[in-house]
């Protein structure tokens, strides 16, 4: 039973991390299509960045696509560090991925560092969004965390 439970979370981990990686690496490139996929299509997302960014909403996927290609083209990421540990709030599903993220504004060259809080949720893809492997009876795409938060604090 034990090994069970070690398997699991191991599972659950390699899941996590490919996650977090490509959030990592969306940021790192600026880029709004590859930080897309990283996004629930589920619920709209809240969104909560302080000055110089100034943007609190709730927005679909695709409108965070548009929202992050303008954020990308006005400022420029320097460095994005995620830290080593997450979050889960206690009896849910969640998961708080937090990084530091600095970046220059394109226009004045003015630097900025925040603290940047990601809630992730648990997904399994729909079947007509990752669809049902041919040949295999009930298996679907593997479940996979997405975000459906992002806040940030100014440091």
């Amino acid at each position: 039973m034990l090994q069970v439970g070690v398997s699991l979370l191991s599972i659950i981990i390699s899941l996590f991390s490919v996650t977090t990686q490509g959030i990592e690496k969306a940021f790192l490139q600026n880029s709004s299509g590859q930080l897309q996929t990283q996004l629930s299509r589920r619920i709209k997302l809240n969104i909560s960045l302080p000055e110089p960014i100034s943007f609190s909403d709730q927005i679909s996927s695709e409108q965070a696509f548009f929202f992050f290609q303008d954020l990308f083209s006005r400022y420029a990421t320097l460095e994005f560090f995620p830290e080593p540990e997450v979050f889960q709030p206690p009896g849910t599903s969640l998961l708080i991925f937090k990084a530091r993220w600095s970046f220059r504004d394109n226009r004045n060259n003015d630097q900025s560092v925040f603290e940047v809080f990601f809630l992730l949720q648990h997904e399994t893809p729909s079947a007509e969004a990752g669809g049902r492997r041919s040949g295999t009876r009930g298996a679907g795409p593997p479940a996979q965390w997405k975000i459906t938060e992002i806040k940030a604090e100014k440091i």
